[in-house]
C-alpha cells in the first residue's frame, strides 16, 4: 500500500506516517493528579502528550489552569502537549465554561507558548474556529479540528464532508473519532481514512471507538492515520490500548513489510 508523503513537524519532531505517533492522555482533576500521572506517563516516552482540560476541576480559574500547565510544561520536557477541553457530547466531562469563556481561555493557553496542539470540534461556531485558526497560526501552534461520534459510524460520504470541512478552515490536520456497531463500521473507517489520506492535503488523524475499533487503534497508521491514542496512565476514551501493547504491534507489523 502506497502512503502519502505528507509530515507534520512539531516541535522539531516530524510525524510523517511511516509509524503512528503515540498521544497519551492526561486527565487528572487538580494539580497534584496532573503531577503524579505525568510522572508514569513521561516515563514511557510517548510522542505526544494529550491534556484533557474539560476533567481538571479549578478550569475556570485561569490562573490556576496556567499554573498547571507551567508545571506540566516543565515535567514533560521535549515532549509536544496537545490541549483539549472536550465537551459532554463529545465524550468529555461537564465543564464551568461557555463556548465564549472556553475560546477565550483556549487563546490564553495558545499565547503562553507552552502548547503545540490544540483541539476544536468542528461543530462549533465558524466564527470560533476562524479566530482560532488565526491565533494558533500567528503562534506557531498546530490547529486540530475534530469531529466525534459516540452513537455510530456515519456513512463514508459524511466522514469525507468533514474532511473537507476541516480543509476549509486551513486546519492543520483533521481527527474522527466514532463508534461503530460491528466490524462492517471499522472497515468504513479504514476506508474513509485511507480515501481522505489520499484526498485532502492535510494529514488525518481517524479511530474506530470500543473493542471493535481497537484494530484501528493498531492498523491505522497503515491507512493513513498519523496519530493514535494509547493508555499511559488512564484511558480517556474506549477501546484504547496500553502504549507498550501498541508499540508491540506496530513492531511487528513494520517487520513484517
Amino acid at each position: 500500500m502506497e502512503r502519502n508523503s505528507k509530515e507534520l513537524t512539531v516541535k522539531g519532531k516530524v510525524i510523517d506516517g511511516q509509524s503512528p505517533a503515540i498521544c497519551l492522555p492526561l486527565i487528572g482533576t487538580n494539580e497534584e493528579e496532573l503531577i503524579r500521572e505525568l510522572k508514569t506517563i513521561v516515563a514511557q516516552e510517548p510522542d505526544l502528550i494529550e491534556w484533557r482540560g474539560d476533567f481538571f476541576e479549578k478550569l475556570d480559574e485561569e490562573a490556576k489552569v496556567m499554573d498547571a500547565l507551567l508545571k506540566i510544561k516543565d515535567l514533560a520536557g521535549e515532549i509536544p502537549i496537545l490541549f483539549t477541553i472536550r465537551s459532554v457530547t463529545e465524550g468529555g466531562e461537564p465543564i464551568p465554561l461557555n463556548e465564549e469563556a472556553k475560546v477565550h481561555l483556549l487563546t490564553r493557553l495558545i499565547e503562553t507558548g507552552k502548547i503545540e496542539l490544540v483541539d476544536y470540534e468542528l461543530h462549533n461556531e465558524s466564527r470560533y474556529i476562524e479566530h482560532l485558526r488565526e491565533v494558533t497560526r500567528s503562534h506557531d501552534v498546530k490547529l486540530m479540528v475534530s469531529y466525534h461520534n459516540f452513537e455510530q459510524t456515519p456513512p463514508l460520504e459524511s466522514l469525507f464532508e468533514k474532511g473537507e470541512q476541516a480543509e476549509q478552515y486551513e486546519a492543520d490536520l483533521v481527527k474522527f473519532a466514532v463508534m461503530p456497531d460491528d466490524m462492517k463500521d471499522v472497515l468504513v473507517v479504514l476506508e474513509a481514512t485511507h480515501s481522505l489520506d489520499s484526498y485532502l492535503r492535510i494529514p488525518v488523524v481517524a479511530i474506530s471507538m470500543g473493542g471493535n475499533g481497537s484494530i484501528s487503534r493498531m492498523f491505522g497508521w497503515r491507512f493513513g492515520s498519523m496519530i493514535t491514542f494509547a493508555v499511559g496512565h488512564q484511558s480517556s476514551a474506549p477501546g484504547q490500548i496500553p502504549l507498550e501493547d501498541l508499540r508491540t504491534v506496530v513492531g511487528i507489523i513494520k517487520k513484517s513489510l
